[in-house]
């Protein structure tokens, strides 16, 4: 499944295919700092928030109103690298350059997510992962990438 996550004003997200149809949308809720991940028909599907905002930021998925994934960022600097975490899988965006992170499943690489950035300035994120440990909430693993190492990636100046 390949992904264009587009950050949009007014803290949203949109989630194009390789058709650039939007199948998922990402907003922010009037108050506080959660996210909704929305499908095509506009269904609820999970919510993400930022649990520590430290050194090391760590968020959370939940799936109705249980914690369903953790995601905990192990390095920001050495080996960037989140660790996305539930009872049945964990997922390890690791990275060099906190720009291109692999996705890694039980040591094997099954995806990616690159950060771009497009002709405004603004980052863009191709997600691509394989079909077989797709699952809705991967949209927000690009959203995470975004909010623990976005300011830093808008900070490098692209020659």
């Amino acid at each position: 499944m390949d992904f264009t996550i587009l950050p949009k004003p007014g803290a949203r997200y949109i989630a194009n295919d390789s058709n650039n149809k939007t199948l998922y949308s990402v907003r922010k809720r009037n108050f506080g700092s959660k996210y909704d991940l929305f499908d095509k028909v506009n269904y609820n599907l999970y919510t993400f928030g930022q649990i520590v905002n430290d050194k090391k930021p760590a968020f959370t998925i939940i799936l109705n109103d249980n914690t369903f994934m953790r995601i905990e960022c192990k390095s920001l600097f050495l080996d960037p690298t989140l660790v996305c975490k539930n009872k049945t899988i964990t997922y390890e965006l690791v990275s060099k350059d906190r720009k291109n992170f692999e996705i890694i499943v039980n040591k094997q690489n099954v995806g990616h997510i690159y950060t771009k950035e497009s002709v405004t300035g603004d980052l863009v994120y191709d997600l691509s992962i394989d079909n077989k440990y797709f699952d809705d909430y991967v949209i927000l693993f690009a959203v995470a990438v975004d909010k623990a190492f976005g300011e830093f990636n808008k900070d490098i100046q692209t020659p």
